[in-house]
């Protein structure tokens, strides 16, 4: 049954719902141990990452917090094969190509639900967006749809809150700097022994005027994790995201709009539970919801009020479950449903809901030692345009006493259509109802080489991608409409490697080689770069003091023209940082950081300027 907007059980109600639960009944379970890493956003289960077949890139909270890294944009600018460009200064919308994929074509995970679809967007929270002190983050790389669903064509990105460890503990921070930008953040974790409880909260708030007239971003991230152990066998928990930005918006350096202003509210709670049926039976369930507000306001004086509202509002229920009682094997299967509703009062004036139920099984066999394969079937079932079936297959192979990993992987994946390509309405456009997904084909070779006394990984990956049935607009009809027509095809290479030295050095490099082609119209895609570099490289020099310095160089792209819309080549940038800290007392000390330290003028997407050279200083006090 689909759930309505005026329907006595709206989904606002339940997410009020989930979030009640989530407060009142669940607060803590102690975390597994946190000595030996694993993964799971390539195979819904823990895995070490010697075992996995993909190219997954985790980037720990210690390391960014060492690189005084707190946007969730500078962070994913780090990992090889996913450059990002803001179309401004910080607090502006951003996208993602990972792997030369559209951002809408790369699923953004939160806390175990999706983030986006083709109705809902999450260029915002990129932009603005900080992570915080209880976040994790992995990228997996290539056609993910199996495990995932849609959107999942470049990868999947996922951000989770930690759980708390050990005894209760907390932090506070504060920073200032150029652009009037002023920051703080407070934090506390903690599972106190024997209770059975654990818990995870984060809050950050800044302002910063940035450099333009009308530039100026405010923002609010909170982000709390409770658990709780119920018994040996059962564990239920709950989490809370919420992020608001309240961005000016001037636009492009040559529309310098003084009033437009763009409002995001984002909303996100989740209830689970995992429970152990049996030794080699296993559950998790999910039930969480999304609820998105997104205005665009541009009060010009003398000018009837031009106002955008989009809302969109989502119920998931995820239920995953694991068998382990075959030999060598472990299968996960289970299904999602979903319910979404989208409002957008501008173009397409879209009122509509989707319903989704989707059903996945994947198999990990280890048919001798060092030998793990991997084999997954997926089948999305939509009510608007119907169904896709997607399926991947994965392989690692150690060798050299487990020092070196050959892995490879194939699989497809799918984009829906979504409402204003399936039901827009407009004077001059309409939407078109027969619509098919769009579809990909990819496969990636590589190999890992893991230190000495694991000291670090140097990694190398080859990879493509195929594209067919890509939407785009038909204007040789009136009104104009949608079709599926294009094609295209990304391929390349990522190199990312990352070592420590006695803990007094770290280093830290992702480069990509990147061809990203429109088969059909014969040109390369807009904004994929050729080469893309990110490299970082820190130093503690005894006595509580270091020193880092970051680099970020960017070349070979196309992009369009913002005054005379035509294609244009992008002349490549060099992006330097560096950032000291000095540990006064254990629980004292006292950061400084400069970014784009050579005053580079560049503009990441063509006509918004990024900020010039930058200084900030701050202190953070631990207790």
């Amino acid at each position: 049954m689909k759930l309505r907007p005026r329907a006595h059980f709206t989904r606002r109600a339940l997410l009020v719902l989930s979030a009640t639960l989530a407060l009142a009944t669940v607060r803590g379970q102690t975390p597994p141990d946190q000595l030996e890493p694993f993964i799971t956003s390539a195979t819904r289960t823990p895995s070490a990452p010697q075992t996995v077949g993909s190219a997954v890139d985790v980037l720990s909270s210690a390391d960014l917090a060492r690189e005084q890294i707190t946007s969730l944009a500078q962070a994913l600018g780090g990992v090889a094969g996913a450059p990002l460009f803001p179309s401004g200064a910080p607090g502006a919308g951003a996208s993602i190509f990972l792997r030369g994929a559209n951002s809408n074509q790369t699923l953004f995970l939160v806390d175990g639900l999706r983030f986006n679809d083709p109705n809902t967007d999450y260029n915002n929270f990129l932009g603005g967006s900080c992570l915080g002190a209880c976040d994790s983050l992995e990228v997996a790389h290539g056609p993910q749809s199996t495990l995932y669903g849609g959107e999942a064509v470049g990868g999947v990105i996922s951000l989770r809150s930690l759980r708390g460890t050990g005894d209760p503990s907390g932090s506070i921070a504060v920073e200032a700097g150029s652009y009037g930008t002023v920051q703080g953040t407070v934090a506390a974790q903690g599972a106190p022994a024997a209770s059975g409880w654990a818990y995870n909260f984060s809050a950050e708030g800044g302002h910063t005027d940035n450099a333009r007239i009308n530039n100026s971003f405010d923002s609010t991230n909170v982000t709390l994790r409770l658990d709780r152990t119920v018994n040996d066998r059962v564990a239920v928990g709950g989490t809370l995201r919420w992020f608001e930005g309240i961005y000016g918006d001037p636009g492009d350096r040559f529309t310098n709009d003084p009033y437009e202003q763009d409002r995001e509210d984002n909303l996100l709670v989740t209830v689970f539970a995992d429970v152990k049926e049996s030794d080699t039976f296993s559950s998790h369930v999910t039930l969480g919801g999304q609820d998105r507000r997104f205005v665009a306001d541009d009060p010009t004086p003398g000018q009837l009020p031009d106002i955008s509202v989009v809302k969109n509002q989502r119920v998931v229920l995820d239920w995953q479950n694991t068998f382990t009682g075959l030999e060598h094997q472990r299968i996960t299967a289970g299904l999602t449903a979903e319910e979404n509703h989208t409002i957008n009062t501008g173009f397409g004036d879209i009122d509509k809901s989707q319903s989704l139920l989707a059903f996945f099984v994947q198999d990990e066999f280890t048919p001798v030692e060092n030998v793990f394969l991997t084999a997954g079937l997926r089948n999305d079932d939509f009510d608007t345009f119907g169904h896709a079936t997607t399926g991947r297959v994965t392989a690692a192979w150690l060798i050299a006493q487990r020092a070196l990993k050959l892995r490879s992987s194939y699989g497809t994946g799918f984009r829906s259509p979504g409402f204003l390509d399936l039901y827009g309405q407009s004077p001059y456009y309409v939407g078109n109802p027969n619509l098919r997904p769009e579809k990909a084909r990819g496969w990636d070779a590589g190999v890992d080489y893991y230190l000495p006394q694991k000291r670090g990984t140097l990694s190398m990956t080859w990879f493509q991608t195929d594209y067919t049935d890509l939407i785009v607009y038909n204007f040789a009809v009136f009104p104009s409409t949608v079709v599926n027509v294009d094609r295209a095809r990304t391929r390349g290479v990522e190199v990312a490697f990352q070592t420590t030295l006695a803990d007094l050095i770290k280093a830290r490099l992702a480069y990509t080689y990147l061809e990203a082609n429109d088969l059909t119209q014969g040109t390369r895609l807009l904004r994929r770069p050729r080469n893309s570099v990110n490299a970082d490289l820190w130093h503690d020099f005894g006595h509580g003091i270091s020193v880092g310095a970051g680099l970020v160089y960017i070349a070979g792209q196309q992009d369009v023209d913002a005054q005379t819309y035509l294609t244009v080549n992008s002349p490549a940038y060099t992006v330097v940082r560096l950032y000291a800290a000095w540990q006064v007392t254990q629980r004292f000390a006292l950061k400084a950081r400069l970014e784009n330290l050579l005053d580079e003028k560049y503009e990441p997407v063509n006509g918004y300027p990024a900020l010039g050279f930058a200084a900030f200083g701050g202190a953070e006090w631990k207790f």
